[in-house]
């Protein structure tokens, strides 16, 4: 099969196993490390490569990819579903996750040095999380609400035979239809949160895709190629050209420093041309 050679954006979120801990009671407790009695580790995971509102997929295809320890007689032993998830991360150009800054790289970066594996290859990482804290102030920044403001297709799964904790619990006891019920939770994760990718992220101006493109034609992140001009974007060293989509009215701002030589010398030095006698 060819090899995918465009832009690759992976859609990923991990599901973790709770410590095991002893304790004496509910509040207040300080767990010291002699009273862990199992750590945690990776229990399963669903990655898909992101589809954007055009239709357009970054990725060899638009398949949901999942793995998990569903299968393993020993739920610690999590090495070959890492070994999977790596391959995916070696490979992505754009990781996409909801709060996967704080949580699932790190989480993950730690199952691999604890298995001896090496870092993926490098890639950049959209947080849903950090988009709408940086945009919006929303009454809750959690998937499970931002799926339900945002998406209409896909939301964030609530109704479940095993709620809250008991789907991890009935998991690690080995129950088959939690499991199962694991596998859609995870999946549809994914799924809410590449769509409300597709509703918010002309919000973000973190990254331009425009950089993974070798085409000449500027083309939004949406899929269109039709801008306005809207003046220009100010620094406080340099003046940008500034233009918006005209679908999804992302900005786009140039990269060329428009001041004259003579005006970036003053701005850069704060020393006001000497008048002529």
């Amino acid at each position: 099969m060819k090899k995918f050679e465009g832009l690759k954006i992976l859609v990923l979120d991990i599901e973790t196993s709770p410590l095991l801990v002893w304790c004496w009671g509910l509040f207040d407790q300080n767990i010291g490390l002699n009273q862990i009695k199992q750590d945690w580790n990776v229990l399963s995971f669903s990655a898909k490569w992101y589809e954007g509102a055009d239709g357009k997929v970054y990725g060899p295809n638009n398949k949901v990819i999942y793995h998990s320890l569903a299968n393993k007689k020993d739920k610690t032993d999590d090495r070959d579903l890492l070994e999977e998830v790596w391959k995916l991360l070696d490979e992505t150009d754009i990781l996409l996750t909801q709060n996967g800054v704080r949580f699932d790289n790190k989480k993950l970066n730690a199952r691999f040095a604890l298995h001896g594996m090496t870092p993926p290859s490098s890639f950049k990482h959209i947080d849903t999380l950090q988009i709408v804290k940086r945009n919006f102030s929303l009454t809750s920044n959690k998937l499970e609400y931002l799926s339900d403001k945002f998406c209409t297709k896909y939301k964030k799964m609530t109704e479940r035979e095993f709620a809250g904790f008991s789907l991890w619990k009935e998991c690690l006891a080995n129950n088959k239809r939690a499991w199962a019920e694991m596998k859609k939770y995870n999946s549809y994760d994914i799924l809410s949160l590449e769509e409300l990718y597709q509703k918010i992220g002309n919000w973000d101006t973190s990254i331009d895709f425009n950089v993974y493109n070798d085409s000449l034609e500027v083309v939004c992140k949406c899929g269109s190629k039709q801008f306005i001009s809207k003046g220009y974007h100010y620094t406080s060293v340099g003046k940008f050209s500034r233009s918006k989509c005209v679908k999804c009215g992302a900005e786009t701002r140039g990269r060329k420093n428009l001041l004259t030589k003579e005006k970036k010398e003053t701005v850069r030095t704060g020393t006001p041309r000497s008048s002529s006698k």
